[in-house]
């Protein structure tokens, strides 16, 4: 469980929450914001695959429109409702002079996505301008993760969902991250095994087959699967990349999310994966690279992968971290004896 988003230079995470000592699922507060701040000059671009997105100011990041830059991402709970906390980070922004500079003042680059968590707390207990304004004005060089901004609410399948982040530097010297939000009506785990679908990831987090009787109690919470869904994520690189090659990033990385979700990407969720590139590292073209693929070509399907796989891990890191709130118990708490 190595590696953050935060490990792509200029890159910051901020969180905002509330979360009642006491709350249980239909009332009470259990949501939040989060919020991945860029450095100037990054490009970025956005790919949905789920059936019912709630999302704010995606089409101008299609390759064809304008707009290159973005300012923020802002990920949050409260379902559409929830989309008001991004006036808050543009509040924060236009008081950083961050933003399109146009006569008479900036205006802030701010794509959203949001979760359906309103029934875990109170309906009308949702993220507003003040819950993103926090966020942005707390974000810092690291991510916390688990139970803690946009994830307070979230859940995975019957199971405490969360934050989850995780970085990989490539050869190339490149480096690749991911922030994920998993809210996924889906598994992240096999409710046969009660481990990872990947055996790879099973390895790499150390995990161990529970006993029988912990896989018992866990299969038995799947009569209580509710409609809640929706993973949002934000992958970042320091490459130089032009806005259709982050849209394919973002393609690319949803197969992290079909690796470690099952099912995703559904008619009743809004999968929705955004991509960032602050253009900080150049990377010279590799002399060996066909003549048939560009370098562009080969730098997008090189960091499309790592993406992918950074998105996977954090999936887990979410979960794994992820503490039990609003009534909804962590995997640590159905599943301690994977911990060997």
């Amino acid at each position: 469980m190595s590696g953050s988003i935060t490990d792509v230079a200029g890159i910051s995470v901020g969180h905002h929450h509330r979360l009642d000592d006491d709350a249980q699922m239909g009332s009470g507060w259990a949501t939040g914001t989060t919020v991945v701040l860029t450095p100037p000059g990054t490009v970025g671009a956005v790919d949905g695959r789920g059936g019912a997105p709630g999302t704010r100011e995606t089409d101008l990041l299609e390759p064809s429109n304008s707009v290159r830059h973005v300012d923020a991402v802002v990920l949050t709970g409260g379902s559409a409702f929830g989309l008001a906390a991004a006036d808050g980070v543009m509040t924060w922004l236009e008081e950083q002079q961050r933003g399109v500079a146009l006569d008479g003042g900036v205006v802030p680059i701010v794509p959203a996505a949001v979760i359906f968590d309103l029934p875990v707390g109170g309906w009308q207990r949702r993220p507003d301008a003040q819950f993103g304004y926090r966020a942005a004005e707390s974000t810092a060089g690291d991510a916390a993760i688990g139970t803690v901004g946009a994830g307070v609410g979230a859940r995975a399948g019957v199971l405490k969902g969360g934050v989850g982040t995780a970085s990989v530097t490539l050869e190339s010297g490149v480096t690749v991250g991911a922030l994920v939000v998993v809210n996924s009506a889906g598994d992240v785990v096999d409710p046969a095994t009660g481990l990872p679908w990947s055996a790879a990831h099973i390895e790499e987090f150390a995990l161990v087959a529970p006993p029988t009787d912990q896989l018992v109690a866990y299969a038995d919470r799947h009569g209580e699967l509710s409609p809640l869904n929706t993973t949002i994520a934000v992958v970042a690189t320091d490459a130089a990349m032009s806005k259709a090659a982050c849209r394919r990033v973002a393609v690319a990385a949803h197969d992290g999310l079909a690796r470690t979700i099952r099912p995703c990407h559904t008619p009743l969720d809004g999968d929705t994966v955004f991509a960032l590139a602050t253009g900080a590292v150049e990377v010279v073209p590799d002399p060996t690279t066909p003549a048939s693929m560009s370098p562009e070509l080969s730098l997008m399907t090189e960091v499309g992968a790592a993406a992918a796989d950074c998105l996977a891990r954090a999936v887990l890191v979410g979960v794994l971290a992820a503490e039990a709130a609003a009534g909804i118990p962590a995997y640590r708490d159905v599943l301690p004896g994977a911990f060997g």
